[in-house]
Parts: C-alpha cells; structure tokens; sequence
C-alpha cells in the first residue's frame, strides 16, 4: 500500500545549496498518461526524499496534490520536486501532459535548464511531444529520454525507440539496453553499452551490478558501435573517430566524458529505458542528470531591462551578482495561503530583504503593470505541497515564498535599489470562452474575490467582462482547462453557473424609411409633450452613425434637437430588432413640434427614441456578425478535413501556406463568423489528435444569413 500523501504545508527546514554548479533543473514532459508523475515519485523514493512512492490513482503522489489532479487522476498543474543525488539537487519540475494545461508546461519550460521527455513504450507519443521536441532544439536545450512502463505486458522497448528516432533525429541513441526474465516481458535488468556491464534488478532496487554473460555481448555490440560512434561524432577532439575507425579501443573514462559535454551541449540525447514500478534504470537516470544535464551555470540566462524598458548589462549566474529572479508559479494553498514558486536567475534571495517586484507587458490578459516593494519573512524548498524552510536561495536555485500581496506569475523580483524586469515568456492566447453567472450577490463578491486570485497565478487564462452582452467571460485554454478553474472557484466558495456565450452583434437598416415619434403625457400636473420626425437611411460597412438637422422655423426648438440626437443614440445601443447594437445610419431630423411649457430635454429624448423605433416598422432591420480571420496550423494529414470543416462552419478558405518553423506542418488561413468559433477550440483539437492550433483576429463585420437573423430575433423577444 502507497504512503498517504505527504503533509501539507510547512514542515521542517531544508539545507541550502552554496554554489550553483551543485544544482539541475529539469523539466520533466511528455504526453498525459506517459508515467512522468510516478517516474517522478519513483525517483523521490529512490534518493530516500520520501519512505515510500506515492500512488496516481490513489491520489497520494507528492506532486499531485491539488485536488483537482486528484479528481481527474492526472496532472493539471506544475510541481517542484527536488532530489540529492552525488551531492547535487536536481530540481523536478513535473509537469501536465494536457494540451489544456500548457500555461503550467511553459512555466516549467522558463524554470528549467534541461528537459527529459518521458516516452511510454506501449502508447508512444502524441503531436504535441514532437513538437515541443523541435522547440526545445530551436532555443539548444539538453534533452534526453526516458522511455517508461517497461512492465506493462504490451511494452515495446525497440519500437518505441524507433518511434523517438524517427521523431527526435538520430543522435537519440540508448545508454542501456532491456534484459527479459524468463516470461518474455518483464524487464529484469539493463545493460551498459559503454561500460558493458549488466544492472541486475531481479532482486529489487538497487540494482546488483555485475559482469555480462558470454551471450550477451554479441546481441548488444551493433547497438554499442552505433552509441560510441554517435558519441565520437560529437567529441570536440576530432582525432578520436580516426583512432576508433583505425580499430583503437577508445578509453571509458574518454568516451563518458565526450558523452557528458555532447548532453550539455545539447547536441546528443541519451535515451535511458526506466521502469517506475521495480526502479529499471532509475540510477541510470540520475546519472545522466547530474552529470550530462549542465549546472545553471551553463545556461544563458533571460535577458533583463530596467521597469521603464532601458537596457542593463547581461546577468550571469552569480551568487554574488544583483538580484534577478522570476515567479514561476503563483497558487493558493488551503493551509499557509497564497505559495509563489520563485527560480533565481542571479544574487541570493534571502529572509527578511526588501524585494521589489514588477511585472510588464501583460495588461491585455488581465495583468495590469504594477510595481511595488514587498519584504519576504521566509523562504522555503518546495517539496510538491509541502514547504521546508531554507535560510537563502542562490542563483540557479529554485524555491517558494508565502503571502506575497502583489507577486503573479511571470513577475521579476530584483533588488530594491535596482529594480529589473524579465519579459514575460511567450503564452499562448486562450481560445475558449466559459460565460459565469454568480447565483447571489454575496457569491458574486466571492466570485471577484477568487477570479483575482486565479488570474494572477495562471497566465494563459484570461477574464472578460463583456460591455455588450453583459456577460463575465473566462477565456480557457480548453474544457479540462476550464472544469478545473470552475472547480477552484466552487471550491473557494463561490455558488455559480455557466451559460451560453453570446457573441456581440449588430443591427443596421437596410433601406430608407420615415419614422414619427410622439410623447404626449399628462402626469402630476407636469405635462411632457414632444414630437418629432426623422428619415433614416443606410451608410456604407463601417460608416459608423451620422445625425443631420434639416429643422426649418424652429419646429422644434434648437435646444431640443440634441436631444432627439441623444434619444436615438441611446435607441441605437439598446437595439432594436435583437438587442444589439444599430451600426452604419444617418438620421436626419426634419420636422417636429413642442409645447412652451411642457416640452422638455427628458420628453424629445423620448420621442427620438420612439421615431427609430417606428422608422425600424417600416423597412428591414438586418444582423451583422463579426468575422474572424483565423489561421490554423495543424499536422499535413489534417489540411483536408480542417478545410472542410471551414465549410461547414460558412467559413471562406483563403489560402495555405507552409509553416516556417514546422516542416511537416501546414497553415490554413479562412475568414470564419466568430459565432461559429465558440467551441473550436475544442472542435479543432478533436479533429487533429490534439495536433492542431489556431490563431484569429477580427477582421469585419457581414450580413448574418436570413434564417439565423430571424432566430436570434426569436431568441432576444423570449428573453
């Protein structure tokens, strides 16, 4: 039986590192369900960090605390999980496998210095691995693999490998190679191509490492000669492949090291098969952490500016440098409150400074810039929820501070005499709309209260509240994107619904038409008396609204005629035909009456209002929709469906074109009503396997077709 979950909240102290070349961050990645969370356990309970591995399924994982991975059996958010291997931390950042949670996977991304994709050897890889494999090459970060779930009874160790050769290049070549028990698939040991020893785990972990049998050498010698040839092609000593080729056996000590530096270059990606259940090629693993992956000393950091946007110098990783730090993560704990992860770029964070904290260049997803000093009591190691205190942070470590009133996720933390700011990292736009009503008004505090919250620690979503159809809009990477922040605000307290998201549309007339209005009322002994005529006629797309005074002898008196103007103005945002917004009109004013007495400002705004309301009976009262002009970049295979889907959707396909940072990728580009976009998010992502995404921007506004006019005019009378 698994361990429960570790304790929440604070626990004992943790020891700092001193020097940054002590220190790995890795990002661990990989499709949902490839085994990253337990691969990360396994590896938490191999180092003697926690007395026993936690369980997915049974929700006792360090880090899948949140309730909500719990719920789904998954993870749905970034987890910090540092193990001591060889006297060095590594710095585990796991990470959702989801499409949805991307916003967690970039963060990660920003924290780390290496990456190690996790690969199941029974279900592959899905489109989203392969690509962020090629954006991982484009910025030269270290990789390597770690193909998972070597027990389960459809593991294919060989094909899998393949798989990730034929996706990730050919310098992805195998450290060790799987040994069979008797039964045909169960994995009882690895063998060392360099060093061609075997790691017998037949026994348990740790592994009993001895002398292959004679059998063995000649089954893994092509493997062997294609890695040390791989490796050799990368050493920076050119004379070494002549050696080799000449028949020279070439030192192990030579070739491990050639092996390391090629890692830390990010030129060569050792692949390492690893089970999580029976600790298959778990030393293996840390192995080539602490000793290919590079130390932050390696790794070019952010670059950095002033608050105001005025260049600085660049920052290496220093201990001793100006503070320079990112907040990784901002999230909400039921036990010890508002948690902000923090990774150090350069200086040593510590207890008790004064640290200033900014954040730029995100107030169009609902982060305002701000700027303020803040003092942090404490600093502690993050260990998935639970929080060791640590006296200081250096460069290159990670760690996580408690109750920052003003820290969100993306903000730069600098020394308060000298402020910096790191640019954000680049987020994608959040595509799917969730419209939420708060059941009463107190929930409707609560729900501000906790939107905040929410906003501030997760960049990719983004809160709307709609001027014109009134609504609060949540806009989600997704539908488990969006089930899990409907979660987090119910669970706050908050008593909510969702409805349907309405688009913003428009009404215009189609043609000219004459209309009178009359407000003739006896109330209270104050009369109200005011008549007036207009003509109304269409203008061209966009034309906006025009009012012209054609008044001839003071029909209606000339401090009343604005107020006929302010009468149809109000008229024309209210709607008429379906409560939307009257576009692209001029109105002229060309007769009328008053009364000395009892006409009024009050009475002719009145009257303009009815006057348009009237001349509406007279003509034809069209919708427009707004168009959206997409481009949506998916998988080759997937062109032609995405094209007929366009179709289907009254979308114009306006072209393709061939994506420039992906080879085999194409861009569609249609002009699409955005009442057809609301879910296609979803839609798209279900069509391509996960593989596609789109971007879109307003392009103009049409004439929405007859019959779907007539039912949203249907729709608005019944409201």
């Amino acid at each position: 039986m698994a361990q429960k979950n570790q304790d929440k909240g604070v626990a004992g102290a943790a020891p700092a590192v001193e020097d940054p070349a002590r220190v790995r961050n890795v990002v661990v990645v990989g499709h949902s369900g490839a085994g990253k969370t337990t691969l990360v356990e396994a590896l938490l309970a191999a180092t003697g960090t926690v007395s026993r591995a936690g369980s997915v399924t049974e929700g006792t994982t360090v880090c899948d605390s949140d309730p909500a991975s719990v719920k789904q059996q998954r993870s749905v958010a970034l987890a910090c999980a540092p193990v001591l291997h060889d006297g060095v931390k590594i710095n585990l950042l796991d990470t959702p496998g989801y499409a949805d949670f991307v916003g967690e996977l970039r963060a990660g991304l920003r924290a780390a210095d290496a990456a190690l994709f996790v690969v199941c050897s029974v279900d592959g890889m899905d489109a989203a691995t392969a690509a962020l494999w090629e954006e991982c090459a484009h910025v030269g970060m270290p990789r390597a693999v770690a193909i998972s779930r070597l027990d389960h009874q459809r593991a294919d160790f060989d094909e899998t490998l393949a798989l990730c050769q034929q996706v990730f290049g050919d310098n992805v070549l195998p450290l060790y190679l799987p040994m069979l028990g008797d039964d045909g698939h169960s994995v009882e040991g690895l063998i060392g191509l360099i060093t061609q020893r075997v790691f017998d785990y037949s026994d348990g972990y740790p592994a009993q490492v001895r002398e292959p049998d004679p059998q063995h050498l000649p089954l893994i010698e092509e493997s062997r000669s294609t890695l040390l040839e791989g490796i050799i092609a990368e050493s920076e000593d050119e004379s070494l492949m002549d050696r080799y080729l000449a028949g020279e056996t070439i030192e192990t000590d030579v070739i491990i090291e050639d092996l390391e530096k090629a890692v830390a270059r990010g030129h060569f990606y050792p692949v390492v098969p690893v089970c999580a259940e029976t600790g298959v090629g778990l030393e293996g693993l840390l192995e080539v952490m602490t000793r290919g992956f590079p130390s932050p000393l390696e790794h070019p950091l952010p670059v950095v500016t002033g608050i105001d946007g005025s260049p600085r110098d660049v920052l290496t990783c220093d201990p001793d440098g100006p503070l320079a730090a990112e907040v990784v993560k901002t999230t909400i704990d039921s036990y010890v409150g508002r948690v902000t992860l923090v990774r150090v770029f350069s200086g040593t964070l510590t207890p008790e400074s004064v640290i200033h904290v900014s954040g730029h260049g995100m107030a169009e997803r609902g982060h305002p810039d701000h700027d303020a000093d803040e003092r942090f009591a404490h600093l502690y190691t993050p260990l998935g929820a639970t929080l060791r205190e640590t006296p200081k942070c250096v460069a290159g470590d990670i760690c996580a501070v408690t109750k920052s009133t003003t820290a969100e996720t993306g903000d730069t933390l600098s020394g308060k005499e000298h402020p910096l700011l790191m640019a954000p990292w680049e987020m994608p736009e959040p595509l799917l709309p969730v419209a939420i009503v708060a059941k009463t008004r107190s929930d409707e505090d609560a729900l501000a209260k906790n939107l905040h919250r929410l906003v501030a620690g997760d960049p990719t979503l983004r809160l709307e509240r709609n001027a014109e159809t009134h609504q609060l809009v949540l806009w989600c990477m997704g539908e488990a994107h969006a089930d899990v922040v409907l979660d987090r605000l119910k669970a706050g307290g908050v008593d909510l619904d969702t409805e349907p998201v309405r688009v913003a549309l428009r009404e215009t007339f189609q043609g000219r038409a004459k209309g009178h209005g009359r407000h003739v009322k006896q109330s209270g002994g104050h009369g109200q008396y005011a008549v007036c005529d207009i003509e109304v006629e269409p203008l061209p797309r966009g034309s906006g609204f025009e009012f012209v005074d054609k008044i001839v002898g003071g029909a209606v008196p000339h401090n009343y005629i604005p107020s006929v103007e302010k009468g149809v103005r109000a008229q024309m945002e209210r709607g008429i035909a379906a409560g939307q917004q009257v576009v692209d009109l001029r109105v002229t004013l060309f007769d009328g009456k008053a009364h000395s007495v009892d006409s009024s400002d009050a009475a002719f705004q009145t009257a303009g209002q009815l006057a348009l309301k009237d001349a509406a009976e007279h003509t034809t009262v069209s919708l427009l929709e707004p168009v959206d002009e997409v481009a949506i970049r998916v998988p080759d295979q997937f062109v032609g469906a995405v094209m007929s889907d366009m179709s289907g959707r009254r979308g114009r396909v306006l072209g393709t074109e061939a994506d420039e940072e992906h080879a085999d990728r194409t861009v569609v580009r249609a002009e699409v009503p955005a009442t057809e976009l609301v879910r296609y998010a979803v839609e798209l992502r279900a069509m391509t396997s996960g593989a596609g995404t789109f971007s879109r921007s307003f392009a103009r506004y049409d004439l929405m077709p007859h019959n779907l006019a007539e039912q949203v005019k249907k729709e608005h009378a019944n409201r």
